[in-house]
This record gives C-alpha cells, sequence and structure tokens, in this order.
C-alpha cells in the first residue's frame, strides 16, 4: 500500500466516537425504512425503493449508470489525478463506493475515501441488491458488506489502492478544511431531505474541498444551483445521466480554471 494512504496521513475529521446531539440527528429518513423494498433499474442493477416516502436510493433509469456518471464520470475522474481524496456525504447503498473501488483494482488511480452516513443500510439490504456480483465482481461481496455493515471508524486499507473509513456523522460535524479533492453529494433529494440542502450543509461542504475541487451532484434544481453559488461554489450545469436531462458540478475556484467557457450556457454564476 503507497505510503500516501495509511491511516496516519488521513485528512484529520472528526473523532472517532463523536456523535451529534439527537436534535440535530432528526431526518425524516429512519435508520432501515421497514417499507424499503429492492426495485430493478433499467439498466439491470437494483436499487431500493420505498412506497410510503416516494423515494429511492436510485434513478429507475439505471443505478450503475447515474453513479458512474454522475460521481465517477464528472466528479472522480473529472479532477484527474492519481491520488484522490473523496468525501461522499450520503454512503446509502455503497454504491458509489464500490464502482470507485473497482477503478482502483483496474488500476487507474488510488483513493482516500471517507464516507458520511449517519442511517447505513442494513446487511440483508445490501445482499438483496448484491451489486458486486452484479458488477461481475463476486469476490469483493463479503469484504463489501462487512465494511459496510461494520461499527469500525478507523480507516480500512482494501486490496487495490482503496482506503476507506466510514463515519457515522452529520455533514455539519465536518470541521476539516481542504481536505477533499472530490465530494460525491449524494443526499436524498430536496422534497425528502431539505435539512441536506441549505446554505450550512454547502458552506460545511465548500470549506472541506480543496482550492480545484469539485462537488458533483445529480440534483439540478434552480434553488440547489443558487444555494451552492451563495456558498462560494463556481456552478455549472452539464448533461445528466440517462432519464434526467441535468446535473450539477460546483468547483472551488473559477471556471476559468477548469476550461469552461463562462459564457457558455453551461457555466453559471
Amino acid at each position: 500500500m503507497p505510503a500516501a494512504l495509511v491511516a496516519p496521513t488521513r485528512p484529520v475529521l472528526p473523532e472517532a466516537g463523536h456523535r451529534e446531539p439527537a436534535s440535530r440527528q432528526a431526518k425524516r429518513m429512519p435508520a432501515t425504512a421497514p417499507d424499503f423494498s429492492p426495485q430493478r433499474t433499467a439498466d439491470g442493477s437494483l436499487t431500493l425503493h420505498s412506497a410510503q416516502l416516494g423515494e429511492r436510493y436510485h434513478s429507475t433509469h439505471g443505478a450503475v449508470q447515474e453513479s458512474t456518471h454522475v460521481f465517477l464520470k464528472n466528479g472522480l475522474e473529472h479532477v484527474g489525478k492519481a491520488q484522490v481524496d473523496v468525501l461522499e456525504v450520503g454512503l446509502g447503498t455503497g454504491l458509489n463506493l464500490l464502482l470507485t473501488w473497482i477503478r482502483c483494482l483496474e488500476g487507474k488511480l488510488t483513493v482516500r475515501y471517507t464516507a458520511l452516513e449517519p442511517f447505513p443500510v442494513s446487511a440483508e439490504q445490501l445482499t438483496t441488491l448484491d451489486h458486486c456480483n452484479e458488477l461481475a465482481w463476486p469476490g469483493l461481496h463479503e469484504p463489501f458488506i462487512a465494511r459496510m455493515t461494520s461499527e469500525q471508524e478507523e480507516p480500512w486499507e482494501a486490496l487495490g489502492g482503496l482506503s476507506f473509513q466510514k463515519l457515522p456523522l452529520a455533514v455539519q460535524d465536518l470541521k476539516a478544511e481542504a481536505v477533499a479533492d472530490v465530494i460525491y453529494f449524494d443526499a436524498f433529494g430536496p422534497n425528502t431531505q431539505p435539512e441536506m440542502w441549505t446554505l450550512d450543509v454547502f458552506q460545511c461542504m465548500f470549506r472541506a474541498l480543496r482550492p480545484g475541487g469539485v462537488l458533483v451532484t445529480y440534483c439540478a434544481k434552480g434553488e440547489v444551483r443558487r444555494t451552492m453559488q451563495e456558498a462560494g461554489f463556481s456552478v455549472e450545469r452539464l448533461p445528466g445521466p440517462p432519464g434526467k436531462r441535468e446535473m450539477l458540478r460546483g468547483r472551488k475556484g473559477s471556471l476559468i480554471a477548469d476550461n469552461v467557457d463562462p459564457c457558455a450556457g453551461n457555466a453559471v454564476r
């Protein structure tokens, strides 16, 4: 394992074992909602769906396609670095983590991956989704499930250049600054979790990014875009994944540094 990935060199995040006060932990989404059930999406991959809430963990047009397009293509791969620090807000079913791990195993890069998830998906639900076999990496199934459901908060050095740490924290607890190259912002939508789409949350994530770092999200609502801008991001509207016209990418710094024409339609000031 490269020296840059060992635990002592990880970004300084909230201390393991710290818990957010119950008043701030209150969310509309329960830990593992009993009515969440598997649903097949258009690309053949599974997601979890709640009929009661009218909410899914991924798009019905394709869970893997959405994660690959939004978070890997326009986030992880966009930063163009061989060693990347990823912060995920909303680990969910772990699909973004798994796809990132596979990129590492393919020898494309090394990643230090920190995920904030106060409400983890259960082992039973993860086993039902069976993402590893769906992606033709059955050998990853056992370590993936074990780590996704572990309460251990110390970094895990996986095979292939991935270092992973899962913390049961709210994003408001993230006090560190300039520790991430890319943020996967994958919370439930504003209608289900409005408290995750506030100015305070985006300011916390803006501080966590290094200069030139990016935040990517599937959500392209105008209100979300304006909140990101108010937090300091330079925001682009990008083509969305199948079934969705647009997505958003926010950059900490000028879009000119990203070779984006500020007069073009996708650059939003």
